[in-house]
């Protein structure tokens, strides 16, 4: 194996580079695109790029905001929202709606989407999404440092409630994530990386593994 330089470096010191690399790190990361409705009806759709899921019973998915926005607000008053898939063809339209707009300004008609009522929840999901989820808000926590110093940052976690998934996505009963090539954020300020199925493999999971550490992938 050939030696590594490696830069090294300590967050609480600075990185010493020209952009923070945390986020091209930890990359990709899919896409929070985040529907929501405050106490008086507004409806809001964001993007975030801090999201995952974190269980599978109950399902629990969350996303996490820095500083305090409008779908934090909207989650913390109604206690609900809905997760709507990001693939290539809804790029353009999903980066208007993280345009930084008024409370008041719906991001639906903005970005020329359509808003189809929940199930579950009174949150609408977006008719262009070829898979959603409408959640239950179960907690909001706002982060601390090492130190146990609060920071401006906020995660959301909901229970899944409802999925809406396209049927044409799904193939003797799997979903097919890379048929409906879903982008993710790849780091950087403007990158984006597509998956598609040509860059599918498989690496077999041993027998066991699914009970210890990469349960869940």
């Amino acid at each position: 194996m050939t030696a590594m330089d490696f830069h090294y470096y300590e967050p609480s010191k600075g990185h010493g580079l020209k952009h923070n690399p945390l986020n091209a790190l930890i990359a990709p990361r899919p896409i929070g695109w985040i529907s929501s409705r405050d106490a008086q009806g507004q409806v809001n759709l964001a993007p975030y790029s801090f999201f995952n899921a974190f269980n599978y019973d109950p399902p629990i998915i969350g996303f996490s905001s820095s500083p305090w926005k409008d779908s934090v607000q909207n989650a913390s008053e109604t206690g609900e929202f809905v997760w709507n898939l990001v693939t290539r063809e809804l790029g353009d339209r999903m980066n208007e709606t993280s345009a930084p707009v008024a409370h008041d300004v719906d991001e639906f008609p903005l970005a020329g989407l359509t808003a189809v009522p929940g199930r579950v929840v009174n949150v609408p999901r977006v008719g262009e999404s070829r898979a959603a989820m409408e959640c239950k808000v179960i907690d909001i926590v706002q982060l601390r440092n090492q130190a146990g110093k609060k920071v401006d940052a906020w995660l959301v976690l909901g229970e899944v409630v409802a999925v809406y998934i396209d049927k044409l996505l799904l193939e003797d009963g799997v979903y097919q994530t890379a048929r409906a090539y879903p982008i993710m954020r790849a780091g950087g300020l403007h990158d984006y990386v597509q998956v598609s199925p040509e860059n599918v493999f498989r690496i077999m999971r041993l027998a066991g593994v699914g009970s210890k550490e990469h349960h869940g992938t």
